[in-house]
């Protein structure tokens, strides 16, 4: 195995490194030969105004319609980029990388057997702000804003302000729901609320890192709570992972991320191990990420993730889930089909040989099923897919791309503060979810959906075990499988065992279901809370 040490070339400790840092890993796609590059440890620098700018086209983050005047769309700056990179191991000797300005932290395309590990990578000053409230009165309420935050009063108006962003804080404060707050008898939990300057009258500079607001009434203030103002805007991405194989991500520590700590699309075979999403200790933040800390789309083979500690995330903690693509066009046997959600296109994870499901919308029950012979890339959201068979095509329906659905093992894990559900699964891979610990989720601990006209996230749920598995807080139902389909003509999701799981504080059931068959409840703790609610399910056993 080859070494190859960063400090050959020119990287050291307690200095910038971002323009030899593209030389480095543009040197790694040119030698297939295995090998490891290593950092000594310590702690390096990377500016965004000097990082190089790759197209990238992330699933779930920024649609056309969000970029603003002047800017390109999905066009990243990003430090850490591997392209057409194979047979490499980088070691980040336990050193810090921080991060100065927005960027896309990591990306690596056309890559296969890669393992990156042991890194923690921080945002200097990131656009990720608390406001903890130190006093009130009737009419006026005392904030201490956290020290990374960098701000100045104009007219009257709070501005927060960094490397890449400037922000009236209150600017769209009357349609910002995902604000987060963390309450202080409940400092494990977060939730979503409105905007902490919305109707507000003025604001004041108190010095020292505080301000007074001036309110009509401060009712819904309480001494001691901290909210969380960002831009929600899913610009850009902690790691990204496209169309790429054995991909491996050990002892990785990300403090933040701009949107989404972990997107894998359109990739074979990822394991998540040891890693560590979440604010670092002594952190004036309690939010790590943006959006989800990991998004899995279209892939296929094994996804495992392991041994790892997540704590506030601004969505769900994992995402794994395919597309359905609606039919457009029926030519011959040449279907158009098209991304219909806004924030996911620009890629074609629909390959020749791959078997789709002809799905009917309103129930998600599949009519029949196809091989791919050929598929094209139009523009950024529409495919052309040449199939074995079209009898069970019709324009307006969806197809499901069945090869494109990974087994998943979520094992030994830990979650806190997350702002929506735990687990997101729709796959009709082999499910495991064993031995993990949902402290505190503000909705579900783990959602089986599945949905053909909202998010069109794809597609049923058939092999899931979820095993000795705490819920400790969940906003509603822990378990809750709930298929979007709008009518009921069979199940949609099947062969779900739940065992020795252990429910604590719940509201309403610990289990809910609907339109979903061959539910195994064996040997749980329901602690006295309510056990299962369901709606169209056959062979439910609980024992």
């Amino acid at each position: 195995m080859k070494i190859i040490k960063a400090s050959q070339f020119c990287i050291n400790p307690g200095e910038n490194i971002t323009e030899k840092l593209a030389e480095l890993t543009g040197y790694l796609a040119s030698d297939a030969e295995e090998k490891t590059v290593i950092f000594d440890k310590g702690t390096y620098y990377i500016d965004s105004e000097k990082c190089k700018k790759y197209m990238l086209y992330i699933t779930n983050t920024v649609g056309d319609n969000e970029f603003k005047k002047g800017e390109t769309p999905h066009l990243n700056a990003v430090p850490f980029y591997f392209g057409n990179v194979e047979n490499v191991t980088v070691d980040g000797g336990d050193s810090v990388f921080v991060i100065n300005g927005k960027v896309t932290n990591t990306a690596m395309e056309h890559c296969k057997n890669i393992t990156v590990k042991n890194l923690e990578i921080r945002h200097s000053s990131p656009d990720m702000h608390e406001l903890k409230v130190i006093k009130k009165s009737l009419f006026g309420v005392d904030f201490k804003i956290d020290s990374d935050t960098r701000y100045k009063i104009e007219n009257g108006k709070l501005v927060l302000y960094g490397t890449d962003y400037c922000m009236c804080c209150d600017k769209k404060a009357t349609a910002a729901s995902y604000i987060g707050l963390v309450r202080k008898d409940t400092p494990d939990k977060i939730e979503r609320v409105m905007h902490p300057l919305f109707s507000s009258l003025k604001v004041r500079d108190l010095k020292g890192g505080k301000i007074r607001v001036s309110y009509p009434n401060t009712v819904r203030f309480k001494t001691g709570d901290c909210f969380y103002i960002y831009d929600v805007r899913r610009q850009f991405a902690g790691i990204f992972v496209n169309k790429c194989e054995n991909v491996t991500l050990q002892n990785i520590k990300q403090r933040f991320n701009y949107s989404l700590a972990l997107v894998a699309q359109n990739s074979e075979n990822i394991t998540v191990d040891s890693v560590e999403f979440a604010p670092e200790k002594g952190s004036p933040r309690k939010v790590a990420s943006v959006a989800d800390f990991i998004q899995i789309c279209m892939c296929r083979g094994k996804i495992t993730v392991k041994d790892s500690y997540f704590d506030g995330a601004g969505d769900d903690c994992l995402n794994v889930h395919g597309i359905h693509f609606k039919i457009t066009d029926i030519k011959d046997n040449t279907l158009t089909v098209r991304f219909m959600h806004p924030q996911s296109h620009g890629f074609n994870p629909l390959r020749v040989g791959d078997t789709i499901a002809y799905i009917d919308a309103d129930s998600l029950l599949e009519k029949g099923s196809a091989v791919i012979e050929k598929s094209e890339l139009l523009n950024e959201y529409e495919i052309a897919v040449t199939v074995s068979d079209t009898a069970f095509a019709e324009v307006g329906e969806v197809i499901e791309d069945v090869t494109a659905c990974p087994d998943l093992d979520f094992v030994n894990n830990k979650m806190t503060r997350i702002i929506t559900r735990g687990l997101l699964i729709t796959t009709r891979g082999k499910v495991n979810v064993i031995n993990n610990r949902f402290v505190s989720t503000t909705m579900s601990g783990i959602l089986l959906s599945d949905d053909a006209k909202s998010w069109y996230e794809s597609g049923m749920c058939t092999d899931v075990t979820i095993c000795d598995n705490t819920f400790e807080y969940c906003g509603k139902a822990p378990i809750l499988i709930k298929p979007e389909n709008s009518v009921y003509k069979g199940a949609v999701h099947k062969n779900i065992k739940i065992k020795g799981n252990t429910f604590l504080n719940c509201r309403g059931y610990c289990i809910d279901a609907k339109s979903s068959d061959d539910i195994e409840i064996i040997n749980n703790d329901f602690s006295g809370n309510k056990k299962i609610k369901t709606e169209n399910c056959n062979n439910v056993t609980l024992s």
